[in-house]
């Protein structure tokens, strides 16, 4: 509806309810054995610095942590995750691979393009067009990724400072 307020939702990380299971528990559930570096590379993005990140980073995370987890490990690790649902993975233009915890609902992407910075957000007016697009070309939508691509606050303002 023109004229009418978008609703815009930005997605923060909540920690881990007090009750919620833990990574052994969680693997189990899905059929997969709870083994060290599973269990390590579940926490980090549970629990990590970041929401999104590339295999790379888990991996020098982990290295810097003191774990004994090799790259091949961790990329094997990450699609294993995948595959069992509880992890997504999302490539944004230049090929990068992130990764992050399937939380289920669904949402966009903000990626600044000098930092690799990543903001999610959910806007139900974006949402509403795109199935109305779809359905205007007789496309029965199924799913859809939307990434946005720009500067972020922090590096626009830097830019202005130089």
């Amino acid at each position: 509806m023109p004229g009418a307020a978008a609703q815009v939702s930005v997605l923060v990380d909540v920690p881990d309810a007090p009750d919620a299971p833990d990574a052994q528990d969680d693997l189990h559930h899905l059929g997969l054995r709870s083994t060290p570096p599973r269990r390590k590379v579940l926490a980090l993005l549970r629990h990590g610095t970041r929401r999104h990140w590339s295999a790379d980073e888990v991996y020098r995370d982990l290295a810097a942590a003191g774990d004994d987890v090799g790259l091949a490990t961790v990329y094997r690790v990450l699609a294993q995750l995948e595959q069992a649902g509880i992890v997504r993975r999302t490539s944004f233009d230049g090929g990068k691979a992130v990764f992050e915890i399937d939380e289920g609902p669904h949402h966009d992407h903000l990626v600044c393009v000098r930092c690799g910075g990543v903001a999610e957000f959910c806007d139900d007016a974006i949402e509403a067009r795109q199935h109305a697009v779809a359905q205007a070309r007789g496309f029965a939508l199924v799913e859809h990724r939307l990434s946005l691509y720009g500067l972020c606050r922090a590096c626009t303002t830097r830019g202005a400072d130089r």
